[in-house]
């Protein structure tokens, strides 16, 4: 219902210099799936802090609304959803617990509003000038980013920005000329944001801006790429589409990309929404054999405090749940 995630072509190497080159080797995961009780079957995770807080969403969005919540494992769900809004999807998720996400407001025709949420009061963050904003991702310094459309239903004109306070800085002008709609989702510590863009092809792209210049990442060999979070370490995640067609959720790091689909999971559901420091990743699937929607966290195995870059990183044992794509 409100935004749709597509993908993008061709590996290009980008320089981070931020992770260590224990994460460049393979890394096996623990799955857990997680339901949300006020919708089993439809659950988005979407961000993850270093105390393992999760932001997400579930409901559909036609039979059941977005309702928006954050959740500590195993089952805990803490509610949070923009008031007298008829939808709320929270998305990203900082280690001081702010959120930020979007909210569909109970206007005629109703109105789609960037958000941030610092523990007790909401407030709405939208460009000057603009019809339709979506924050995707905020940081401990309090940067969000998202994008912005001059179209009332956001499918068309999308515009990649940071924002901090009131001050919004546009992204798409450090993009390939005669990009389409592009998107800012993932933003770490340093300020390094990542996202994705449509070319005038209509080809999706993964890029990375790093405060002066961007740069595309694409899967060597895909059909199409999206990036959709960075942690403190570089490391990215993503979904992208292969030369078959079949789309598989992705982590990157020291120029090596590595598939991460869900065991059990329809082939072309995995999307990787959100990583933390300890790399514990968050995301959802469609189950095989069903239609519904499931998030999941993948803990990495050995955990990363055994690779010696946290310590004693605090991780949490995983189980299983449901979700769908509706952003």
């Amino acid at each position: 219902m409100l935004r749709r995630l597509q993908h993008a072509q061709l590996a290009v190497v980008v320089c981070l210099a931020l992770a260590s080159v224990a994460w460049a080797a393979p890394v096996s995961y623990s799955f857990l799936s997680v339901a949300s009780p006020g919708d089993p079957a439809f659950t988005q995770l979407l961000g993850i802090n270093n105390s393992s807080t999760i932001a997400g969403y579930y409901g559909d969005g036609t039979a059941i609304a977005n309702h928006g919540f954050t959740l500590v494992l195993p089952n805990s769900f803490t509610p949070e959803n923009f008031p007298g809004a008829t939808q709320t999807q929270v998305i990203g998720i900082n280690n001081t617990g702010w959120t930020a996400g979007f909210y569909v407001d109970s206007a005629t025709p109703a109105v789609t509003h960037g958000f941030t949420f610092n523990g007790t009061s909401f407030a709405t963050v939208d460009a000057p000038g603009t019809a339709f904003n979506q924050l995707l991702g905020i940081n401990d310094g309090l940067t969000a980013v998202g994008y912005s459309s001059l179209d009332p239903a956001g499918m068309t004109l999308q515009r990649s920005y940071m924002v901090l306070g009131t001050t919004f800085t546009y992204l798409d002008g450090f993009l390939p000329s005669g990009v389409m709609n592009n998107q800012a989702v993932g933003i770490n510590g340093a300020g390094i944001v990542v996202g994705f863009y449509q070319d005038s092809m209509g080809v999706f792209h993964g890029y990375i801006f790093n405060g002066i210049s961007a740069s595309p990442l694409d899967f060597l060999g895909g059909m199409g790429t999206q990036a959709f979070g960075i942690n403190n370490h570089g490391e990215i995640v993503g979904d992208y589409t292969d030369s078959m067609g079949v789309m598989h959720g992705f982590t990157y790091v020291g120029g090596v990309f590595q598939t991460v689909d869900v065991p059990g999971s329809t082939p072309g559901s995995t999307v990787i929404n959100g990583i933390n420091d300890q790399g514990q990743l968050v995301g959802f699937y469609v189950p095989n054999n069903t239609d519904n929607t499931v998030g999941f966290v993948a803990t990495p195995v050995p955990e990363p405090g055994s690779l010696l870059l946290l310590g004693s990183g605090m991780l949490v044992g995983l189980g299983l749940v449901r979700r769908k794509l509706v952003r």
